[in-house]
């Protein structure tokens, strides 16, 4: 039995009540909150694994708390909505939720999806063979333990993907990443070759990072084969 802590957030009685009753059943420790004010409130209190999340609720809806939420955390977010429009569900994921489920739904469909998220998330949390607390590199300082990036001593404020991107180029230094690679690795998802994610990520990195992000001093371009950060 699981004892994974899910945060289910819903301003409707009976999703919650239902839910309750089958996350329980699943053996998940469950939070639960009205709305986004609520659910921000909550993590600051509680160790959550996985969020299920309304978007339409008063006071904050799940769109401002899902922004809000990415600032600072990377566990798994999936949206529950009754617009099951795709402009809808492309907003959703685009803003950093991970999967998203259209009302009325299948409890038991929604209980799978939350396992399956779960699991790419452990992979992407898993401890990795390099186990070092702090990464050097001239002036740029990665604190692995904390999430905290500073250049010049001055903080970098990254969201969780782009911490994690630039920790596996940093822990990689010397090698060339593709953006299949990276996007695999960090996504836990099967690279398309139209996706240009991580081409995005990697702009706002430099723009982070970097006093040129013209002329990156740490995040290389290999034209043709990916990016890379020199030994």
């Amino acid at each position: 039995m699981s004892r994974e802590a899910i945060l289910l957030v819903d301003d409707e009685p009976e999703i919650i009540q239902l839910m309750t009753i089958y996350l329980q059943n699943e053996g998940y420790t469950l939070h639960t909150a009205n709305n986004g004010e609520e659910a921000l409130a909550c993590l600051n209190k509680e160790s959550v694994d996985l969020i299920v999340m309304d978007i339409m609720m008063p006071k904050m809806d799940g769109i401002e708390a899902c922004m809000k939420i990415r600032e600072k955390k990377q566990m798994p977010i999936i949206f529950l909505s009754a617009k099951g429009q795709e402009v809808d569900k492309i907003m959703g994921l685009s803003i950093g939720a991970d999967d998203y489920v259209t009302k009325p739904f299948s409890p038991l469909e929604l209980i799978a999806r939350i396992k399956s998220q779960l699991r790419r998330y452990r992979k992407y949390v898993a401890p990795v063979d390099n186990d070092e607390e702090i990464v050097e590199i001239d002036d740029l300082v990665i604190n692995v333990s904390t999430h905290e990036v500073t250049v010049s001593e001055q903080p970098v404020k990254l969201t969780p993907r782009e911490f994690a991107i630039l920790l596996l180029l940093a822990r990689n230094r010397g090698i060339v990443m593709s953006m299949e690679q990276i996007y695999e690795k960090i996504w836990k998802d099967d690279f398309m070759e139209s996706n240009n994610t991580v081409m995005v990520h990697i702009r706002k990195i430099r723009e982070k990072i970097e006093i040129d992000p013209r002329n990156p001093r740490f995040i290389k371009t290999v034209w043709g084969v990916g990016y890379k950060i020199d030994k």
